[in-house]
């Protein structure tokens, strides 16, 4: 984990414990991209529920489709810690599902662009494809409206999650030092644990007394259909708002908010001209807050520790730091979620063929 210090089981009470309890007993192993908001118990509650609530309980949809949502996101935002184990697990319960080697010693990967013609079952390819259209290319067609709920939440739940792994966490969940052979035994091993743990049931709603109810946000009324994961994204909202409340200046909310509003889900981009400029709007104070911040929401894979160092030298401790990398975090995924819900763009029309040969 960098930035922050992690939480251990053994240290870990009242609301933390209860958590760490839930994701071991659903999820199968302590996950740590859920983990690492401990040091602000509201927001690893949240975070946990909406995982939960879209992806771990059984829904309308097969949990197969789900990891293959949860993968293809994770491509898109160049989240390999993400990639490696959805796409494992993904591997797991449907054999050849993932493919070209993204994830070494794995067998798993992210499909490539979301369509990669090796995938044989269609509807994984179409959901894949539809999930990586909020990263600025053509969606496909939106899932069927009673499985919309699950599937739109598994996509924002992933924007967020892989927004928070790349700040916290590194690009994979097995140890950098580990040798090739010994890497391929614990990602076979790693594979089947989550297989296994996948293919159980889990029954819907169990989460959601963890944090008080909630209304729903105007922007997550597409979740109203399920209300399980409405109730879910609810909570974590308002989780999210009060903790912003405290620690994210007014100022580098408008212009975070601002920055998304014209955001067509694309990559930024190699320079960092566009963060720079922005930067300079804001009060000298808030500079450092909102560089992490507009980072975070639109390039998080770049967020470095020459990013996070000035945030913390302002003051922030472990549980600031994460309350502000989540806000910002959870805003960009809602704004990939309404992108989402755009209609498929019509193909180019073929330019007709004059003459013959």
């Amino acid at each position: 984990m960098r930035h922050v210090r992690s939480v251990p089981p053994a240290a870990a009470t009242g609301l933390v414990a209860a958590v760490y309890e839930e994701i071991e007993r659903d999820f199968g192993v302590l996950a740590p991209p859920v983990a690492l908001h401990a040091p602000e118990p509201p927001l690893l509650a949240a975070a946990w529920m909406v995982l939960r609530e879209t992806l771990v309980a059984t829904g309308e949809l097969e949990r197969a489709r789900k990891e293959a949502i949860a993968t293809a996101v994770s491509h898109a935002n160049s989240c390999p810690y993400c990639v490696h184990v959805h796409g494992t697990t993904l591997n797991g319960l449907v054999p050849g599902a993932a493919l070209n080697g993204v994830v070494p010693g794995a067998g798993a990967a992210a499909p490539a662009g979301g369509a990669d013609p090796g995938v044989r079952d269609g509807e994984l390819r179409r959901l894949a494809a539809w999930a990586e259209g909020s990263r600025g290319g053509r969606p496909a067609p939106p899932p069927a409206t009673r499985q919309l709920p699950e599937a739109l939440g598994v996509a924002v739940t992933f924007h967020y999650l892989n927004r928070m792994v790349n700040v916290f966490l590194g690009p994979s969940p097995l140890p950098a030092r580990l040798p090739s052979a010994a890497r391929r035994t614990a990602s076979r091993l790693f594979a089947r644990a989550l297989s296994e743990s996948a293919r159980a049931h889990r029954e819907p709603g169990r989460s959601l007394d963890l944090l008080p109810a909630a209304p729903l946000p105007a922007v997550l009324g597409w979740a109203q259909g399920t209300p399980t994961v409405a109730g879910a994204f609810a909570r974590a909202a308002a989780a999210v708002s009060a903790a912003a409340d405290r620690v994210v200046p007014a100022a580098v909310r408008a212009l975070v908010e601002a920055e998304l509003a014209g955001w067509d889900g694309g990559h930024k981009g190699l320079g960092l001209g566009w963060l720079d400029t922005a930067v300079t709007a804001l009060p000298r104070g808030d500079r450092a807050v909102g560089r992490l911040a507009l980072l975070t929401a639109c390039a998080s894979y770049r967020v470095d520790e020459s990013v996070v160092t000035p945030v913390r030298e302002s003051g922030a401790d472990d549980g600031d730091l994460v309350a502000l990398v989540a806000w910002s975090a959870f805003t960009a995924a809602l704004r990939a979620g309404t992108l989402l819900l755009r209609p498929p763009r019509p193909a180019a029309p073929v330019a007709e063929k004059h003459g013959r040969e």
